[in-house]
């Protein structure tokens, strides 16, 4: 038996999302398990199925190095304070 990832999308609205997992011998019979399981009552209209056998996982010491670099954190506060000293007549 492979575990499959389903996700489903409606027509036209947002991304596609996570909707479970099942258990399949075969590609085939997972998409019917998928179809008969998560589309039934016309959840999405698109269906994705991911084997997990081919999912890639990046461990947090590959993301690490993103974590120190607050400039791509910005709340906007130093920005703000920089228009307020410009329109008072600040530096």
């Amino acid at each position: 038996m492979r575990r499959y990832e389903v996700f489903l999308k409606k027509d036209g609205r947002d991304e596609f999302r996570h909707a479970g997992s099942l258990d399949a011998p075969d590609d085939e019979l997972a998409l019917v398990l998928a179809r008969e399981s998560y589309a039934r009552r016309a959840e999405g209209d698109r269906l994705w199925l991911v084997d997990r056998e081919h999912v890639i996982l990046g461990d947090p010491e590959f993301i690490s190095p993103n974590a120190d670099k607050p400039h791509r954190h910005n709340d906007g506060k130093a920005i703000a304070e920089h228009r307020r000293n410009v329109r008072e007549g600040g530096s």
